[in-house]
């Protein structure tokens, strides 16, 4: 049921990143998993660390689900396995657990007990070794108490460097408003991944100035950009900073798609603007009917309509 919701989709953005990694790299799947925690932190802040939202399984008697629903699911379940998949010894030991999970539950329906009893006996049977380790493992934590995850993981941070130090560059740039050094050439070799951390690591630094802001977008035409993780990576970047430059692109993108990773944080975004609000409400009102009911009531409720 929705309580266990992670089940579903803590699992495939867990195999999601599994699959990057095929396709790309094993650098590809530690850069996402690291925005990965950063959403999640982000869903923990928004709700409050002691929110029982915030829970992996969350209790919902008297609640509407569609309350509850955020990226917390997605990112602290997939958190969960990566942790599981280090702490038993790698891809090695877990991908066979994977499919043989997969094999035992398919066109099933299952609850968090019953994810947890087969992990066990699958291990007591294939792995007996491993089987204090997960005895070890505070489920409790993990699957009921609110905030961050009860254990912080380890990822290769040296994906990121690159991008992070362009970061930093732009940061000192500011401060001496010397943008000259900078140019469209600095992030050819990023992937969409690197462009997004490179942009997250500017919005924890937010509010920028305006200068800065045009700066940045005049060397890599960022509010034309056409990939959605990138473009919403700026955008929520300029509206932290209030710069109203970006608005019809911040119109335009709640306009051509509805998915509530993108939709939500844009507009209470544009709505905490003091020039962006009433363009926010009228906004939405002109588009609801263009989005998933769902979404709609999120949003109206964001923008307390």
């Amino acid at each position: 049921n929705w309580e266990h919701f992670w089940l579903n989709e803590g699992w495939t953005t867990y195999f999601e990143r599994k699959i990057v990694a095929r396709l790309h790299g094993e650098d590809s799947r530690q850069l996402s998993s690291i925005i990965g925690e950063d959403d999640l932190q982000e869903s923990v802040d928004f709700y409050g660390k002691d929110s029982p939202l915030t829970a992996l399984v969350p209790k919902l008697h008297g609640i509407d689900p569609d309350d509850a629903y955020s990226t917390i699911p997605y990112d602290k379940g997939a958190h969960l396995l990566y942790y599981l998949e280090q702490l038993l010894g790698g891809p090695e030991v877990f991908e066979p657990y994977m499919r043989a999970y997969i094999t035992e539950f398919q066109g099933k329906s299952i609850d968090s007990d019953n994810w947890k009893e087969f992990l066990m006996a699958y291990f007591a049977k294939n792995h007996a070794e491993k089987l204090d380790l997960l005895n070890g493992v505070d489920w409790a934590k993990w699957f009921y108490a609110p905030g961050m995850p009860p254990v912080a993981n380890e990822y290769d941070e040296r994906p990121q460097r690159v991008c992070l130090h362009l970061a930093e560059r732009w940061l000192q740039a500011a401060e001496r408003s010397a943008y000259d050094q900078f140019s469209s050439k600095d992030i050819d070799d990023f992937s969409t991944m690197q462009k997004v951390i490179f942009l997250t690591r500017l919005a924890e630094s937010a509010p920028l100035k305006e200068e800065t802001l045009a700066a940045i977008d005049g060397a890599y035409a960022l509010t034309t950009y056409r990939n959605c993780e990138v473009r919403f990576g700026w955008l929520a970047l300029a509206l932290k900073s209030n710069y109203m430059a970006v608005t019809d692109a911040v119109v335009d993108m709640l306009s051509t798609q509805g998915r509530m990773k993108y939709t939500r944080p844009l507009y209470r975004l544009l709505h905490a603007c003091p020039e962006g609000r009433e363009l926010a409400e009228q906004t939405f009102r002109r588009l609801r009917g263009f989005y998933h009911p769902i979404c709609a009531r999120m949003v109206e409720k964001d923008l307390g309509l």
